[in-house]
């Protein structure tokens, strides 16, 4: 299993590459006139002026616009005299440049303050900076982060945050970035996601990138009698496999030993359920469930052991074709499907995430807005999310249509395989088809060896926590 590739590493100013965070509890205490203590520090570190400002004036009754002058003024005269870049700072950051990872400052200072600091460590390390003055919120909303994301053109994902008070951790998390917190003045808790270190002295590119989630590629194929319409299938089914990175594939009408011999060829893992279904990865296979000798129709699953320990369960569903509801345009007649997905639904580990995937042979009620359908309805009442749905939230433009590439009109062109889950963050999501299929009968040497497309998402696992 492979981590995300590093694209960016987004880095708070106060108390993370400069100790300012001292300069601005002492210009805090300055204009309260009193000793600051703990129970401030909530309303202090990681806040923005107008934020500090506000909270003085609730208790001073002085105008919250006066007290954010003061703090302003405060602030940037101990920071012009007093900037100190914290320990191995300077060094990260030039080993970043070295190895041309994209870096961003990330703060909820004000620009004047922002680019004094900048000047100090050099504005030529960072390609885009974001402040308080640049987003309609700052921290602990996400827009900060989500703005240096956009600016730069990465995945917040695949992203390093920098932070050192919970107010920053909570803004890029809440952005989907993986954090390291240096706590200056506060401490910060490990979390999922999040590592806690005691300084930036000891980090290397190499440990930021170890920081990033695990991926998980999750594929759903119909083979269409196991890939025997189209000549040399198999070969063409592992070229498939190969081409697109998957790491895990769950079947449906594999013809009795398609999930073994493409296991077999591949060196990955299998589980074959009766004549139709089958399950194969190349992360170690822990439990299986469903009956080996599940009828041509149902589910059956397999839990995996991927990176550092950790599980996820894959369901291969499918169910029954016959009275496919769009040649009538009606969901009158679901209810041996809806059957069927309620039968594999009630036997899903709700302990563990799970992505649920098969030719449903039933439109999505995301994708019809005047018909309920009442399976993929009955899948998201159950938490279940439709991966492509999340990637591609408009039915118009992204219609995903995955049945049927061989079959031409007046064949009704619509989505009917998925990739469900319940506790996986989607990353991408897309159907996939090789070659320029002809049509059918016209299909023996097709490049694409089945009649419907596949879909492929990509899942974040999330990352390690830890403390040093």
């Amino acid at each position: 299993m492979t981590r995300l590739p590093l694209q960016a590493v987004l880095f708070d100013m106060d108390g993370t590459l400069v100790d300012t965070e001292r300069l601005w509890w002492e210009a805090v205490e300055q204009v309260a006139g009193r000793t600051l203590t703990e129970a401030d520090r909530p309303e202090v570190l990681g806040r923005a002026v107008e934020d500090t400002a506000g909270w003085l004036s609730a208790a001073t009754g002085t105008p919250a616009g006066e007290l954010a002058d003061v703090l302003h003024r405060e602030f940037a005269d101990r920071v012009r005299t007093g900037i100190v870049p914290r320990p191995g700072a300077l060094g990260l950051l030039r080993a970043l440049a070295r190895e041309g990872v994209p870096t961003a400052l990330v703060t909820a200072s004000p620009r004047a303050v922002a680019d004094t600091v900048l000047a100090s460590l050099g504005a030529e390390h960072f390609a885009v900076s974001v402040t308080a003055d640049d987003t309609p919120r700052t921290k602990p909303a996400p827009d900060p982060y989500l703005a240096a994301c956009r600016a730069l053109g990465v995945d917040p994902a695949a992203c390093v945050a920098v932070e050192d008070t919970e107010t920053g951790v909570a803004s890029a998390e809440a952005a989907g970035c993986a954090v390291l917190a240096v706590p200056s003045l506060a401490p910060i808790e490990a979390a999922p996601g999040r590592t806690v270190l005691a300084g930036l002295e000891e980090v290397t590119v190499e440990r930021l990138r170890s920081l990033l989630p695990y991926r998980l590629r999750v594929m759903t194929w119909n083979l269409w009698y196991g890939g025997t319409k189209v000549h040399d299938h198999r070969a063409k089914q592992l070229k498939v496999i190969a081409e697109t990175g998957v790491d895990v594939v769950g079947l449906q009408e594999t013809y009795g030993t398609a999930a073994q011999e493409l296991a077999e060829a591949l060196g990955w893992h299998h589980h074959r359920a009766g004549v139709n279904l089958g399950v194969i990865s190349r992360h170690p296979i822990t439990d299986t469930f469903g009956d080996p000798e599940v009828g041509f129709y149902g589910a059956a699953g397999v839990r995996l052991r991927v990176a550092d320990g950790a599980e996820v369960d894959v369901w291969s569903v499918h169910l029954d074709y016959e009275e496919y509801g769009p040649y009538v345009t009606s969901a009158a007649h679901e209810g041996v499907r809806l059957a069927q997905m309620r039968d594999a639904l009630d036997r899903i580990d709700e302990s563990v995430p799970v992505a649920l995937v098969g030719d449903f042979n039933t439109p999505s009620h995301l994708d019809w807005p005047d018909i309920e359908w009442p399976v993929t309805k009955a899948a998201e009442d159950a938490g279940f999310a439709d991966s492509y749905r999340q990637a591609h939230p408009d039915p118009v433009a992204e219609p995903g249509h995955t049945w049927s590439p061989v079959q031409a009109a007046p064949e009704p062109q619509d989505r009917i395989d998925f990739v469900l889950h319940r506790g996986l963050r989607v990353l991408d999501s897309r159907t996939y088809v090789s070659g320029t299929p002809r049509t059918w009968p016209d299909v023996e040497d097709n490049d694409w060896p089945s009649d419907h497309a596949a879909v492929i998402t990509t899942f974040s696992l999330g990352s390690g926590a830890g403390t040093v």
